[in-house]
């Protein structure tokens, strides 16, 4: 069996097309086609269905997916093991992340990481989405809960809290809410509820239950920035608001917690670089954690 055959087939498994995998893979789509069919060739077995969506993994295929990865795992520990510890940290690592945690608190840091390590680049991916580690859509991802299924690593970052904020201006204009109930005669930011993409981050009826948004935003950032401006009473990260000296906290509802999660793929634990990465964001995490709670 070739493990160049094995390695485009993990690439059209994740991807779910052979398009796609040519593309991640800078192969020839014809190539990739040929791969496949002398993989399977080889195995005596079809492990791929040919939709007209794409490709779709048979039961034979299943099963030869947990083989492919644990092949997949072993060369990747053998590479780690071969570079040796005296060469220096090299290679891309992609991390996904919320934008909040992303674009505010890693994004600032992270420069620091690549100016120690020459040969390291960093892809931050900071959107309010979910990432598939097994797909291979992020090496490293920051999540709002903890993953349950799958083959993965996964660490407590640190807890966080939201709370309710306005802007100086709009308390100036409209007065402060000191209850719930009070809520109801303000103009409330929010977030679009059918793009969340975690229930965690469906919260809206912890501060109030009848929380009815004028102005909904996909972004935790956004979500600042209109707070901010004045567009009314925002249910807003604690660690970012209170950075902004232009927002002041709500005392109408208590804050509620959250919690950040740092997870890999277990295959990808023996590469020094995954381990440089996300030693250097726990650091970094601890040192201010009082921003976060």
């Amino acid at each position: 069996m070739n493990w160049d055959d094995v390695r485009i087939f993990l690439a059209v498994a994740r991807a779910g097309q052979i398009l796609g995998a040519a593309r991640r893979l800078e192969l020839n789509h014809a190539t990739v086609s040929r791969r496949i069919a002398a993989l399977e060739e080889a195995l005596k077995t079809k492990l791929f269905r040919r939709l007209t969506t794409g490709s779709e993994l048979t039961p034979a295929g299943e099963r030869f997916l947990n083989i492919a990865e644990r092949m997949e795992a072993d060369m990747i520990a053998a590479r780690a093991e071969i570079a040796g510890d005296g060469d220096d940290i090299s290679g891309t690592v992609r991390i996904g992340a919320p934008d909040g945690i992303g674009v505010n608190f890693l994004a600032p840091r992270l420069g620091e990481l690549t100016a120690q390590h020459r040969e390291l680049k960093i892809q931050l991916v900071p959107v309010p989405r979910s990432f598939s580690l097994s797909r291979r859509e992020a090496d490293i991802a920051i999540t709002v809960e903890r993953p349950t299924e799958g083959r993965l690593v996964a660490s407590k970052l640190v807890d966080y809290t939201l709370g309710l904020f306005a802007s100086r201006a709009y308390v100036a204009e409209a007065g402060m809410p000191k209850t719930i109930a009070e809520l109801s005669t303000h103009r409330l930011v929010g977030y679009v509820p059918d793009l969340v993409v975690s229930p965690s981050l469906d919260y809206a009826a912890e501060f109030s239950p009848s929380w009815d948004a004028a102005f909904a935003i996909s972004s935790s950032l956004g979500q600042v920035e209109a707070v901010r401006a004045g567009a009314g009473i925002g249910m807003l990260h604690s660690f970012i608001a209170r950075s902004v000296p232009e927002l002041i906290e709500v005392p109408a509802a208590k804050p509620i917690r959250r919690a950040y999660w740092m997870v890999y793929h277990e295959s990808m634990r023996p590469l020094r670089r995954i381990q440089t990465v996300t030693s250097f964001i726990t650091r970094a995490v601890e040192r201010e954690r009082s921003l976060f709670v």
